[in-house]
């Protein structure tokens, strides 16, 4: 199998760990970087020996490209992806795919008319974690999956994050940002989402970043903080999840749980490849620990653009297909139109859940 050239597009916090597994794999080569702050863009290319820092014009029309990764902020994210298109590249994009369903129609459209491919994150599905937790209930460990809950609730990025205003517009909060992951992991699961229907809030509508170095500026918070929502799945499964950035402290809830006729499954942190795996079953008091049966258990951040190059090498689908991160992506703002609009919101119908990975990962 031929090498896959890369272009990465948007050198911040999360390109360093990209950069780290992309460069050690044998199915890709990084052969450029670009960011719209040039000195970043070189920093990342002289920190993991990338060949080319340059502007992202130049990357788009580097000819020896054939993939560009979108690692841009998310109101940047649909601009791009049309723009690699454009260019003729194959894209893999962080999520989410773009800020509105209707832009993230546009890829799709696009890719399919110029015969390319969309990839998108999150790729911690393709975890041993999650991975492990897709095979007990295909083997039927907790008989039918009935219920769901699943929360992620904590604090807002502006402690932590060097930049955090951006978590606070459309296409970001709790909802946009940690949303993917939980899911992305529920689909991959259960199956695609028939209908939602939620109650949102902003319950703090300003905030002060107490991080460096822009500790003390304040941010206008332009999209909901607290969003309650039901899902309900087309396999008949019904869902609950609640994600928050107006949690102080931590919240002691699972990440998500699945109830099924015969047992409840735990499923470890969505945001992680690996984690701990555990069943109660019928009749049962105490948890059960299940070991890891598939690879990928650290921060694998890349194993998506991997399996991505592999799938078109091989002619076959590949997993963290933009066609899912669609679906997310409605059944988010699906929730937030349910809030303003006090009705369910009823979603597309979704038939391509992914292939579970090889137990083994992927051969060299």
């Amino acid at each position: 199998m031929g090498i896959c050239k890369i272009g990465l597009i948007g050198c911040g916090n999360i390109s360093a760990i990209y950069l780290k597994n992309l460069t050690a794999s044998r199915d890709v080569q990084v052969i450029g970087c670009a960011d719209i702050d040039l000195d970043k863009a070189r920093s990342r290319a002289a920190e993991f020996g990338i060949p080319k820092a340059c502007s992202v014009e130049e990357l788009l029309s580097d000819p020896d490209v054939g993939l560009i990764v979108n690692l841009t902020i998310p109101q940047s994210h649909g601009d791009i992806c049309l723009r690699a298109l454009e260019a003729g590249k194959h894209v893999y994009v962080e999520k989410p795919l773009a800020v509105h369903p209707e832009e993230g129609a546009r890829v799709l459209a696009l890719a399919e008319a110029k015969g390319l491919r969309v990839a998108c994150a999150p790729e911690t599905f393709l975890g041993g974690g999650i991975q492990t937790c897709r095979k007990l209930i295909d083997d039927g460990e907790i008989g039918r999956p009935v219920a769901v809950n699943a929360f992620m609730m904590g604090e807002g990025p502006e402690s932590w994050h060097p930049d955090p205003a951006f978590f606070y517009k459309a296409g970001a909060g709790p909802l946009f940002d940690m949303g993917p992951y939980y899911l992305t992991a529920m689909i991959f699961l259960l199956g695609g989402i028939s209908r939602v229907t939620s109650s949102a809030a902003t319950p703090i509508p300003s905030r002060r970043i107490t991080s460096a170095p822009k500790s003390g500026t304040m941010i206008e918070v332009e999209t909901p903080t607290h969003i309650a929502g039901v899902l309900d799945f087309a396999s008949g499964a019904v869902a609950t999840l609640v994600t928050s950035f107006d949690i102080q402290g931590e919240a002691e809830l699972p990440f998500i749980e699945i109830y099924g006729t015969q047992g409840t499954l735990r499923v470890p942190d969505p945001n992680g490849f690996g984690g701990e795996v555990t069943v109660r079953y019928a009749g049962k008091k105490e948890w059960e620990s299940v070991p890891l049966s598939f690879r990928y258990d650290e921060n694998e951040r890349g194993v998506g653009v991997i399996d991505l190059a592999r799938a078109i090498a091989e002619g076959r689908p590949h997993r963290a297909s933009g066609h899912m991160a669609l679906h997310v992506l409605e059944a988010m703002q699906g929730l937030l139109d349910s809030s303003a609009e006090g009705r369910h919101i009823v979603l597309s119908e979704f038939k391509a859940r992914p292939e579970p990975m090889p137990q083994g990962g992927f051969s060299e």
